[in-house]
C-alpha cells in the first residue's frame, strides 16, 4: 500500500531545497519527499555568466539564517569541498553565482528526500484525508503516485516573453534565461539588441560588451524604463526584506497592498550598482583616443513588435519602437534580439483539480495566510504551503533568497506542530507598524480616531 508521507514538496528550487535541508536538520522525524522534473538540480543555468555574483550575501544560503549549525550550510560546503581557506582570503560577502549553483547541487546530492525526473501533473484531495500527487517521468512517461498529509509547492517563476514579441526562431530571438546556450550565436552576429533594464539584461549587455572587443558586431540596449537606473541597495532600504516588513505588509488590507508593491520596483528590479559601474567603465575605456565603441543605449523606448525581414546574409529582425515620452515611433534592425522581459508565476496546471477548493481573491490570486498556507475549503483538512507565490500578500521579500529561511522556519514549525526554528522578530532598527513604533519610543502616543473625537 502506498505510504502517506507527512509532506510532499513539488519543485526543487532554492526554497524547497532549503526546506528539505531544514527538515533534514530538524530533531523531529518528518517523512518528506520532494519532486523535481529535471534530471538533476539546476539553478538559472542560462544566466551563470562568468564573473557574475549572487545579489545577496552568502549568509542567505539554504539554512544559516535559521540554523547556523546546520550541516547543509554554505560554510560547511566550503569545509567539505576543501575551499574554506580560499574563501577566507577571498574576503567578500557576494559569492560567484556559479559557486552558489554548485553549492545547491552539493546539498541536493546529500538529501535522500529529493526525487528527480518526476514531473507533477496533478494534485488532488482524497476524502480519506490525504493529498494524492501524480507525477510522470519526463522521458518514459512512467507514472508515480504519492500520498501526503500536506503539500508544499515551490515551482518558481517562468521566463516571460510578451505576446507581441513571440513567434520567432529561438536561435535569433530569445529570453535572457537562455543566454549562455545562445552566446556563440551572438558572437557570430553582425548586430545584437538587448531589450530590458533589469539585472539580467544588464549582465547580458556587459558580457557582450566585453566580448565585443574580439568580435565584430553592433551592440544596442533598449529599455522602456525612463533610464538605466540602479537597484535600491542601501542598508536602510534593504530592511524591506525582513520579517518585520513582511509582517507589516501582510497586515495591510489587500487594496492597500496592491497600491504599495507596484511602487517598489527599484527594491527588486533595476541594475546592481557594481554592474552599472562596470558597464560605464568598459564604455569609457573603449572610447579612449576618440574611438567609437559601436554601442547604443536608448531608454524611454517601448518595443511594440518584432518582424522578420530579409537580409543579405540571412534573416534579420525589425523592432517597431516608440520613444514614448516624445511619442516618436521608429524602426530598429538587428540580427539577434535578447529579451530581458522578466519572469512570471502562472498558476500551476497541476492544481486544476483543486481549483474549486482554493480561495481566490478578486484578481484571481491565491488567498494566503500569514504562515504561507493557501486558504482552502473547510472540508480539506490537509495544508498546502507556497514558496514564492505570495508577493501580493507578503510583499517584495517573497522572491528574496534572504527570507527563504524565515518562511521555511514557519513551514517546518507547522509541519512539526511545535517551534523547531525561531520565527524571528525585532531584527532591524526600523519600525513599519505604528503599534510597534509606539512600543519602542517614549515620545509618541496614539491619536484618537475620528469616531472617538466626534463622541
Amino acid at each position: 500500500m502506498t505510504p502517506v508521507h507527512d509532506v510532499v514538496g513539488v519543485g526543487l528550487g532554492p526554497f524547497n531545497l532549503g526546506l528539505a535541508a531544514m527538515l533534514d536538520g530538524a530533531p523531529d522525524d518528518v517523512d518528506a519527499v520532494f519532486l523535481e522534473q529535471d534530471a538533476e538540480f539546476a539553478w538559472h543555468e542560462g544566466m551563470l555568466i562568468e564573473g557574475t555574483t549572487l545579489e545577496v550575501p552568502f549568509l542567505a544560503d539554504l539554512v544559516t539564517l535559521a540554523d547556523p549549525t546546520n550541516p547543509h550550510s554554505y560554510l560547511n560546503y566550503l569545509r567539505e569541498t576543501g575551499r574554506i581557506y580560499e574563501f577566507y582570503f577571498y574576503e567578500t560577502f557576494q559569492i560567484p553565482r556559479r559557486e552558489y549553483d554548485d553549492y545547491l547541487r552539493w546539498v541536493s546530492r546529500r538529501l535522500d528526500a529529493c526525487r528527480f525526473e518526476r514531473r507533477v501533473t496533478n494534485v488532488e484531495w482524497v476524502e480519506d484525508g490525504y493529498f494524492e500527487v501524480t507525477a510522470r517521468h519526463p522521458e518514459s512517461g512512467a507514472e508515480h503516485r504519492y500520498r501526503a498529509e500536506d503539500v508544499v509547492f515551490g515551482v518558481g517563476s517562468r521566463p516571460h516573453v510578451p505576446d507581441n514579441l513571440e513567434g520567432h526562431p529561438e536561435r535569433d530571438v530569445f529570453h535572457t534565461a537562455a543566454y549562455r546556450s545562445r552566446k556563440e550565436r551572438c558572437l557570430d552576429a553582425d548586430s545584437i539588441t538587448v531589450v530590458g533594464s533589469g539585472q539580467s539584461a544588464a549582465e547580458v549587455f556587459l558580457d557582450l560588451l566585453e566580448a565585443q572587443a574580439d568580435a565584430d558586431y553592433r551592440l544596442d540596449w533598449l529599455t522602456r524604463s525612463e533610464g538605466f537606473f540602479p537597484m535600491e541597495y542601501s542598508k536602510l532600504g534593504l530592511q524591506h526584506f525582513t520579517p518585520e516588513y513582511t509582517s507589516y505588509f501582510n497586515d495591510l488590507p489587500q487594496e492597500t497592498r496592491d497600491e504599495v508593491y507596484p511602487e517598489q520596483d527599484l527594491l527588486y528590479k533595476g541594475i546592481d550598482v557594481n554592474t552599472s559601474a562596470e558597464i560605464y567603465d568598459a564604455l569609457y575605456r573603449r572610447s579612449i583616443g576618440d574611438r567609437d565603441p559601436d554601442v547604443g543605449l536608448f531608454a524611454m523606448t517601448s518595443v511594440e513588435g518584432i518582424e522578420r525581414v530579409s537580409g543579405s546574409d540571412g534573416p534579420r529582425y525589425r523592432l517597431d519602437c516608440e520613444q514614448w515620452q516624445s511619442e516618436t515611433p521608429f524602426a530598429h534592425e538587428s540580427e539577434v534580439v535578447v529579451l530581458g522581459t522578466g519572469y512570471h508565476r502562472p498558476t500551476p496546471s497541476f492544481l486544476s483539480s483543486l481549483e474549486s477548493r482554493i480561495e481566490w481573491d478578486d484578481e484571481g490570486r491565491y488567498r494566503v495566510t500569514d504562515d504561507y498556507r493557501l486558504r482552502l475549503d473547510d472540508d480539506v483538512t490537509g495544508r498546502i504551503f507556497v514558496q514564492n507565490a505570495e508577493r501580493h500578500t507578503h510583499g517584495v521579500g517573497a522572491p528574496d533568497l534572504g527570507l527563504g529561511c524565515y518562511r521555511n522556519a514557519h513551514i517546518v514549525n507547522r509541519l512539526c506542530d511545535r517551534t523547531v526554528y525561531p520565527e524571528d522578530e525585532d531584527t532591524v532598527f526600523q519600525d513599519f507598524a505604528v503599534e510597534r513604533f509606539l512600543e519602542t519610543t517614549g515620545g509618541a502616543t496614539a491619536a484618537a480616531s475620528t469616531a472617538e473625537e466626534d463622541e
